[in-house]
């Protein structure tokens, strides 16, 4: 997620931890959340060494029995697929401890699908969910010190990400895949109560995805072409960029790292339906609580300059922060600005709120973490 400012987490202070101590098999040091004493409220949403991974190997049409591995660094051939042509896929939730004292995974069976529907996209092997849901599992048990405490604004925050790992020459899938679950502890993305709104240009000079290419699947190439863009509309002042479709220019896509929604003046919650559009988890949850709020819920193609002007509050969507509120967009000369966050302020704190449990799962979205 885009952010700058005063109110964003941006303190990069190495933190106090304990001694990692590499995990072997047969050598289950006890753990408990929370048990690292990391300096909790003072979490950024940046990389904090923990324990351990969790990797599996796919080789000769199946799967290994994966293994918790302490080494951070992965050996691969200086040859493989995802180097040269760029398979690499990738996901990112959270675990929270939770009111009651359970560790719960958010949501991690529409992750499952949605990984599941980029492997097909591309020509990578589709896993159980079972695998999926154990391999989070077991990234998590074997660092469950680095879980922050409930009370604290802090999640365990998820990645699982797949790469072509077989050496080859021509251009093909890969032969040999390798799956990872890395985990790190995050802070709440704002140091404030409230949500603070941020500016966000239209990026005029570049596209995000095709139409018909790979816009809605999470693979890694789609972040990497955002870094330029990123970084020039940083540098004009804008900490987040809003794309719009690459066919005309007209209808809004989504942001450099989240999707778009709106709240209409007449209150509607609007967000787009594009196939280039990565079809988001936070957004989904949303959409319910919105439903759940009484808003009428529009997925539909929105053309910017007809109706930015109904438009009474902006977000930007996405695990890392849920809802980033936007201040004002951008385009060329023109600036249009929105209304600060009240509806978007209370959908952010129900989300939060089933998150950790302080809120009544209705719709089934945590799952317990099996300790086995």
């Amino acid at each position: 997620q885009a952010g700058s400012g005063s109110a964003f987490c941006e303190d990069r202070r190495s933190f106090r931890r304990p001694t990692l101590i590499p995990i072997m098999a047969g050598e289950a040091k006890p753990q408990k959340v929370g048990g690292a004493n990391l300096d909790w409220k003072a979490l950024c949403f940046e990389y904090v060494e923990t324990y351990a991974h969790v990797k599996y190997e796919y080789k000769d049409d199946k799967w290994d029995e994966g293994a918790v591995v302490a080494d951070p660094y992965l050996k691969v051939h200086v040859m493989a697929n995802v180097f040269h042509y760029g398979q690499a896929l990738f996901e990112g939730q959270k675990a929270f401890h939770c009111k009651d004292g359970k560790v719960r995974v958010f949501r991690d069976t529409a992750n499952y699908e949605r990984m599941a529907s980029g492997c097909q996209r591309l020509c990578m092997p589709v896993m159980a969910k079972e695998m999926f849901h154990k391999a989070l599992d077991r990234a998590i048990m074997a660092n469950l010190d680095f879980v922050p405490p409930y009370g604290s604004g802090g999640a365990l925050y998820i990645r699982p990400f797949m790469i072509g790992s077989g050496h080859q020459l021509g251009l093909g899938p890969s032969n040999a895949f390798t799956f990872v679950v890395v985990v790190a502890p995050v802070g709440s993305y704002y140091k404030t109560a409230s949500l603070t709104p941020i500016p966000c240009m239209i990026m005029e000079d570049y596209d995000r995805a095709a139409p018909l290419g790979v816009g809605q699947v999470k693979c890694a190439g789609n972040y990497a072409a955002d870094i330029v863009p990123a970084k020039k509309a940083k540098g004009s002042g804008f900490p987040i960029g809003l794309y719009l479709d690459a066919k005309e220019h007209k209808y809004i896509e989504e942001f450099n790292t989240s999707n778009f929604i709106a709240i209409t003046k007449d209150g509607k919650y609007i967000t787009p339906d594009s196939c280039s559009v990565l079809n988001s988890v936070t957004n989904r949850c949303i959409e319910d609580l919105a439903r759940d709020m009484g808003l009428t819920v529009e997925r539909r193609r929105i053309d910017f300059d007809a109706e930015v002007e109904s438009f009474k509050e902006v977000g930007a969507v996405g695990t890392a922060v849920i809802i980033t509120p936007i201040a004002s967009i951008t385009r060329r000369d023109k600036k249009h600005e929105f209304q600060a966050p009240d509806t978007l302020q209370k959908l952010h704190d129900a989300v939060r709120a089933v998150q950790v449990g302080d809120a009544p799962d209705k719709h089934g979205w945590l799952r317990d973490v099996s300790e086995e």
